[in-house]
């Protein structure tokens, strides 16, 4: 890759290791390697068109780590200016966590919203054929102190979470996947060759959908049966559309801190506003060692050695 491309996503994989997601971090560079290995870097990425208030993007076959930066920092451009982007991305693939470009957008004090459709690895409810991408959809909204982050994923496991699980030797939570031949299954590799279940059942295979379809609306194909042409889709606002930006922000610090203080359920210790358990993890990551998992580690120095 080029070495700003490199950078770029190593950024990505090593914020998400200290934010406290070890699917989304290291483990991920034996699979972005094969898929450079089979693909190669690609090539520039384009804007095909852009309006006062919306853009579109060419992903150039690049990494979807380097191409939703891209976008999300003309999603800030242009929402800066006009108050308000709609801005999609194709012809890109996989981009880890969706809440690393919404806090950036959030971080230059607007709403965002952000979802991608991915490769074809879930099962609609009620199905056991691969239709659907794990499809995250994230938010995130300026605050009086961190902006609040909620990343969804709308499948029942991740395909990081499923591959570092297959490296590690462990078995994948009941309920979350199925083999070939449609029957339920925990074997990581059995998952990978059959089809990952939604989150929620019936509500994430709907909330699949619609990421799905926004995603189509990036450039995407429909259903994406390798991993090429993902569609990423990115809204950012400026919250003084509708009232003082100040003012929201400190009535979001409110709710935050309502939710923090409020009583917890039985066999609870705290209420947990969406995205603390990162933030944490991230402020207290340079007073800490990050582990990285043993069967991770022999792997990446395997590749390079094999690079050497």
């Amino acid at each position: 890759m080029p070495l700003a491309h490199a950078e770029e996503v190593a950024a990505h994989l090593i914020d998400a290791m200290v934010a406290g997601h070890a699917f989304a971090g290291l483990a991920r560079v034996p699979a972005i390697i094969e898929q450079l290995a089979n693909k190669g870097p690609g090539g520039p990425i384009r804007l095909t068109g852009q309006t006062g208030i919306s853009a579109t993007i060419d992903g150039a076959d690049v990494n979807g780590y380097v191409v939703s930066l891209f976008a999300a920092d003309k999603a800030i451009e242009i929402a800066q200016v006009s108050g308000i982007a709609v801005v999609g991305a194709s012809n890109t693939w996989f981009s880890g966590r969706l809440a690393y470009y919404v806090e950036r957008i959030a971080r230059a004090g607007l709403i965002a919203m952000h979802t991608a459709n991915t490769t074809a690895r879930v099962a609609p409810f009620g199905g056991a054929e691969r239709i659907l991408g794990t499809n995250p959809i994230a938010f995130a909204f300026p605050c009086d102190g961190d902006p609040v982050v909620l990343d969804i994923g709308t499948s029942a496991v991740t395909w990081g979470e499923v591959l570092l699980r297959q490296a590690t030797g462990r078995s994948l939570d009941a309920g979350t996947a199925v083999d070939a031949q449609g029957r339920v299954t925990t074997d990581p590799t059995a998952a990978l060759e059959g089809a990952f279940l939604t989150w929620g059942g019936a509500r994430g295979s709907c909330l699949a959908f619609a990421a799905q379809i926004l995603g189509i609306l990036a450039g995407s194909d429909p259903v994406l049966n390798e991993t090429r042409n993902s569609g990423m889709f990115f809204l950012a606002l400026k919250p003084d559309l509708l009232m003082p930006a100040a003012a929201f922000r400190e009535r979001v610090a409110s709710l935050r801190e309502a939710v923090r203080a409020s009583r917890p359920a039985a066999g609870h210790t705290a209420v947990r506003v969406p995205g603390d358990g990162s933030l944490r993890a991230r402020r207290d990551g340079g007073d800490r060692d990050v582990e990285i998992d043993p069967a991770v580690h022999r792997r990446l120095l395997e590749l390079v050695a094999g690079a050497a």
